[in-house]
């Protein structure tokens, strides 16, 4: 899947082109509009497949390596949810094609040996749960899908009652059984644990969260990612600049739905 076809087919439905007199009607398909240019399978199903294979053309230059940014964070953290819903999925959605993203949902907990549970949260017991629950989610579906289900889960009043639904709406061959099971199973501990390993390996260690790196470093750049990590990761990237990040216009097909 690539960004840059993605916003371009969810333009095509936007209610931006009633300014143009063009009515588009939402294709009838079982998936959300991030999955329309994941394969041709869905391309075709939702009828978008000359849009996505349209703007191919305009894809990065894939030998120049990505932005990698990680995000350290915590599930039921204000700041966290804020960072993720207002700066990182925002800019994720249209710049996916020269960033790689790494979430470790761990944030200030820390592994204990108690009876209530191997792990102690900040912001208490259903933070861990929500921590784990992401982890889970992540290893299912991978990155990218699992970032759509997690920015649902962040942007909802309640982050754990939104995560079944959540998961139905981006995921829904997947079972929310399986991802129960993980989390209070043997593989959540251990996808857990691995976060902590790595959150607990940073250098400089993290004074608090949202902690954001870049290539596997922490530097000044965090407090900028804070409030335009839209035109931080444009500038980062060593690359012929997606149109996205340039304001360059870009050329949809503009047919129509003919009157019969």
């Amino acid at each position: 899947m690539r960004v840059l076809c993605l916003l371009a087919v969810v333009l095509l439905i936007s209610k931006d082109h009633k300014s143009f007199g063009i009515s588009h009607p939402k294709p009838a398909c079982r998936y959300p509009p991030s999955q329309w240019c994941r394969s041709l399978e869905i391309a075709i199903e939702c009828k978008v497949q000359k849009q996505c294979m349209e703007l191919s053309a305009i894809k990065p230059n894939q030998t120049v390596p990505p932005v990698a940014l990680t995000l350290y964070y915590e599930s039921l953290c204000p700041d966290c949810r804020a960072f993720i819903t207002q700066q990182l999925f925002p800019t994720w959605t249209m710049l996916q094609d020269i960033m790689s993203l790494t979430l470790v949902p761990y944030g200030n907990a820390k592994e204990v040996l108690s009876a209530n549970g191997p792990f102690s949260c900040q912001h208490g017991e259903p933070e861990c749960r929500g921590n784990m629950i992401e982890a889970c989610i992540i290893h299912f579906t991978g990155t990218s899908l699992a970032f759509q289900i997690i920015y649902c889960m962040e942007s909802a009043s309640n982050v754990l009652n939104a995560a079944e639904p959540c998961l139905q709406m981006y995921a829904p061959s997947m079972s929310w059984a399986t991802v129960d099971a993980c989390v209070t199973g043997r593989l959540g501990y251990e996808l857990m644990h691995g976060y902590a390993v790595m959150t607990r390996a940073l250098n400089p260690a993290h004074t608090h969260v949202p902690w954001v790196t870049f290539d596997g470093e922490y530097t000044e750049n965090e407090a900028r990612a804070m409030s335009s990590l839209f035109h931080l990761v444009c500038e980062l990237y060593k690359g012929v600049k997606p149109p996205a990040c340039t304001g360059a216009p870009v050329k949809l097909s503009t047919s129509g739905c003919l009157k019969e």
